[in-house]
């Protein structure tokens, strides 16, 4: 028997603050978000279905079973009493639990073949798109959907992740976010600080519990880039033997570097005098107007050093982003309440645009491209705020607390109708595989 963590009241007195949606809103969420992973993965057959044993990735095979798993998990097999039923298939909780299935073993499972595993997939939806027309005022079944729907779009930009590490094809060629660069300073953006509310508010809807609840922060006067640090400023790092100098390296990042062996970002190439750039399964001229991408935690915090400046605290980071001083309020999203469009952020597209680009998104502080394009490392360990509950879903944030580091902003690959400001991504400061970036602060402000 799995362990059940809140009673029924405690999820929809507490943890479910929500208005009702149509059904058939939902309904065409989770279709989305499915149809969005199985185009990601469809072309995936034959020993690319397990591929290679790496500690970053999952198994594909695996990874589109616990995808529905994970959907009757919540949305179909969770009774009232907190009791689970049993899945419709048989020994899925010993093959697709990622709380219970170690990550180095998933290649060794007996897993059903892809068609079973899609026929699962698609038995699962169905299930769970009926009842949805059956119970249409069940808050908690709503917000479980919302769970999934969130869940499967996050395993959507980690098939991304999979497909780069692995030299795999570009999923979506042809998903080029049609904005152009636009003119935009490059100076900092000084800001006043004060209190600031951090976190997301019960009104917001569904969110997860690392981002509750909002809660005042005191802020100094700080400077914070505009943009996001291009290829072309990473490369003077580059280029002024970065990676063989011990002092912009701390003891852990050296430690990392000395292990790592790397010479400059991952998938920077260097065949000749040229700098490219491996994207996918091709290697392209590095867009030097392009944020750099693929740095992990401890290059952010040596380029800082190369640099003299600093990376934001995520509170920092949020009021940047969030903060309309004029109206004396937050923002759900940089440019205001209005649902993402291209215009705004390069969201769900296939490739990083120029950091002057989406002139529209810009937030009411004046920064650019807070959300979308690459995901921006802050400087704080991902830590539960004041008075955290922990959500049903107990393995999303707690397991992760103290060793991860907080990310902010969404990335090209990310959907939009998943990212927010309030929105907090963790990993481990060595993951140099996902789609993350630098945006900096001037340490003369530094509180």
């Amino acid at each position: 028997m799995i362990a059940i963590f809140m009673d029924e009241l405690h999820y929809s007195k507490l943890m479910i603050p929500l208005v009702l949606d149509d059904p058939e809103y939902l309904a065409g969420q989770l279709v989305a978000s499915r149809n969005r992973s199985t185009r990601i993965t469809c072309d995936l057959e034959a020993d690319r279905l397990l591929g290679p044993r790496f500690a970053t990735v999952n198994p594909p095979l695996w990874e589109i079973g616990h995808l529905a798993w994970f959907q009757e998990y919540w949305c179909l097999r969770r009774r009232p009493s907190g009791a689970y039923a049993p899945s419709i298939l048989p020994d899925a909780d010993k093959l697709y639990d990622s709380a219970a299935v170690a990550h180095e073993t998933r290649w060794n499972l007996p897993l059903p073949d892809i068609k079973r595993t899609r026929g699962y997939q698609a038995d699962v939806l169905e299930r769970v798109l009926r009842r949805l027309t059956r119970e249409p005022e069940d808050e908690s079944l709503q917000y479980f959907v919302r769970l999934a729907v969130a869940h499967e779009d996050m395993h959507a930009e980690a098939f991304h992740y999979t497909r780069q590490t692995l030299a795999y094809s570009d999923p979506f060629p042809d998903a080029g976010a049609p904005s152009e660069p636009a003119a935009c300073s490059v100076a900092d953006v000084d800001l006043p600080g004060g209190l600031f509310r951090l976190g997301a508010e019960p009104a917001d809807g569904f969110v997860f519990d690392n981002e509750k609840w909002a809660h005042d922060v005191r802020l100094s006067p700080f400077r914070i880039a505009r943009v996001a640090v291009t290829n072309a400023d990473y490369l003077k790092f580059v280029e002024d033997s970065g990676y063989a100098r011990r002092d912009f390296w701390d003891e852990e990042g050296w430690t990392w570097l000395q292990s790592a062996q790397q010479q400059a970002p991952r998938y920077w190439i260097r065949p000749d005098d040229t700098w490219r750039l491996r994207r996918f399964a091709h290697t392209i001229l590095l867009p030097l107007d392009s944020p750099v991408m693929h740095v992990n935690w401890h290059e952010a915090q040596a380029y800082c050093r190369f640099a003299r400046r600093r990376l934001p605290t995520e509170a920092e980071w949020e009021y940047a982003a969030a903060l309309d001083s004029t109206a004396g309020k937050k923002r759900r999203y940089p440019w205001g309440n209005a649902h993402p469009q291209a215009a705004y952020a390069n969201l769900e597209s296939s490739n990083t645009l120029a950091v002057n680009a989406c002139a529209r998104g810009d937030s009411a502080l004046g920064c650019r491209q807070m959300l979308g394009n690459v995901w921006e490392w802050t400087a704080t360990t991902f830590t539960p705020y004041p008075g955290y509950v922990v959500d049903p879903y107990q393995q999303y944030s707690q397991p992760w607390f103290g060793t991860h580091k907080v990310l902010r902003g969404g990335s090209f690959a990310t959907t939009q109708r998943l990212i927010r400001n309030t929105w907090r991504n963790f990993y481990t400061p060595d993951r140099g595989d996902i789609f993350a970036g630098i945006r900096t602060c001037a340490i003369e402000s530094a509180g």
